[in-house]
């Protein structure tokens, strides 16, 4: 089965671009982040990571939904992301995914940015 079609057409998928913006790695989630789709989101991560672009920023105004496993992806990466010297930030987190990260704590644990461009200030 197509990781990337999990789910509805329309809902169950979840799509992943990465760019290279100044120092940041931006990597652009839309869709959903749960158990069917966290691969797609943990692989660019770790790459990033393995290539020593460790300043992370994962642009989350098109996630619509999250689950505990996806916040363990992101988690993973924070880890690693902080063990080579970087950081994982988040941006621009619509309200359903933000009150999963306020729920949980995580929120505490990572660099949260009302906007992508407030993530980017270096």
């Amino acid at each position: 089965m197509d990781r990337q079609t999990v789910g509805s057409a329309n809902r169950g998928r979840l799509r992943v671009e990465v760019r290279t913006e100044g120092r940041s790695e931006v990597v652009t989630a839309a869709g959903e982040l749960d158990h069917h789709t966290a691969e797609l989101l943990r692989a660019p991560l770790e790459e990033a990571i393995d290539q020593g672009r460790v300043r992370l920023v994962v642009d989350c105004s098109q996630l619509e939904f999250c689950d505990s496993t996806g916040l363990n992806v992101l988690l993973g990466a924070r880890l690693k992301a902080e063990a080579a010297g970087g950081a994982v930030h988040l941006a621009a987190m619509l309200p359903v995914v933000a009150r999963v990260f306020e729920i949980t704590g995580a929120d505490a644990v990572f660099a949260v940015h009302d906007s992508l461009e407030a993530a980017l200030v270096e």
